[in-house]
């Protein structure tokens, strides 16, 4: 499986969600999982109901069988001043640089280069080795920008890597592409079994592709059960009517007459459901990427419900 698993998907599919409940799904049998945040929202530390993430690395889960979950908030002008360190030894400069609004100015202003640390601060991770020689995490999971961008995003390092064409930005921009664009990567994108999110996410697999970025799987997220189709809801209702009454009544349901109407049309609109889910689940299966499908937890996404989440993509061969 590949170790860096970046996690993109339309904005209101749940991907922060779904990353989280990715990390915990790796994390398993003593494996340790880094899970990053880009966007600056702190949306990992309110998953894990925990303080605001710092530009450190910080244990802020345990799975099952004790595998551990690390979680980072990178922050593009941190990621730049170690950038800065790591291959211009800047240390103090750098500092200087930063007083004097430069640095907010290069992660702002300067094309690309914001994406070009973020990725890099990621990709080093995957990289990373102890003094033994064993990797320093089995996965690094990325929660990434959404999917309308997240090409470009990707990307932006071979765009740079050519622009600059010696030095260490060179190096360092063909270094992060070569993981990017390896095995070791696996892009995955979220939906909702609705047609903006599906069409989105099919937009978002051919732009994968054709920037040669390795496309992972396609994640349903929030999957609501079907209770009636269309043939069942043809079947109580006409002339049967009357005998739903009369089971309403044997149930003790009081007003049970005057229930039939409306239970019918929420019948009605549940089997339209069904049938424009049955559609959006046919437009992703032409994409002929593999799937896995998370439930809609009623009762909404809480910490629990986050292992409950790991729990079902574990069954589905997440971390096999």
């Amino acid at each position: 499986m590949s170790r860096l698993q970046v996690v993109s998907g339309k904005g209101g599919t749940g991907k922060t969600t779904v990353a989280a409940a990715l990390a915990l799904a790796l994390a398993t049998e003593g494996k340790r999982t880094l899970l990053v945040e880009v966007e600056g929202r702190q949306g990992i530390a309110q998953l894990f109901e925990t303080e605001a993430l710092p530009y450190e690395e910080r244990k802020i889960a345990v799975s099952s069988g004790g595998g551990e979950v690390f979680a980072l908030a990178i922050d593009a002008e941190r990621a730049l001043l170690d950038y800065l360190q790591m291959f211009y030894k800047l240390g103090s400069a750098g500092r200087a640089l930063k007083k004097l609004g430069a640095i907010d100015f290069a992660t702002t202003i300067a094309p690309g280069v914001r994406d070009v640390l973020l990725t890099g601060k990621a990709c080093e991770a995957v990289r990373r080795r102890t003094k033994q020689g064993a990797y320093a995490y089995d996965y690094v999971v990325m929660d990434a920008p959404p999917t309308g961008r997240i090409t470009r995003f990707l990307n932006v390092n071979d765009e740079v890597a050519g622009l600059a064409k010696f030095g260490p930005i060179h190096h360092q921009a063909q270094a992060v592409m070569r993981v990017l664009k390896s095995p070791q990567t696996a892009v995955h994108l979220v939906t909702l079994l609705e047609e903006m999110p599906v069409q989105e996410t099919a937009d978002g697999v051919a732009e994968l592709h054709a920037a040669d970025l390795p496309v992972g799987k396609v994640i349903v997220n929030m999957v609501r059960p079907h209770i009636l189709d269309g043939d069942a809801v043809r079947s109580a209702s006409g002339d049967r009517r009357k005998e739903i009454a009369k089971a309403l009544t044997a149930a003790r349901v009081s007003g049970a007459a005057k229930l039939v109407t409306p239970l019918l049309e929420q019948a009605v609109e549940h089997a339209q459901r069904v049938e424009l889910e049955r559609e959006q689940r046919d437009t992703l299966n032409r994409l002929e990427v593999p799937s896995y499908e998370l439930p809609l937890l009623s009762e909404g996404v809480d910490l629990a419900g986050l292992y409950q989440l790991a729990k079902e993509l574990r069954k589905q061969g997440t971390g096999s």
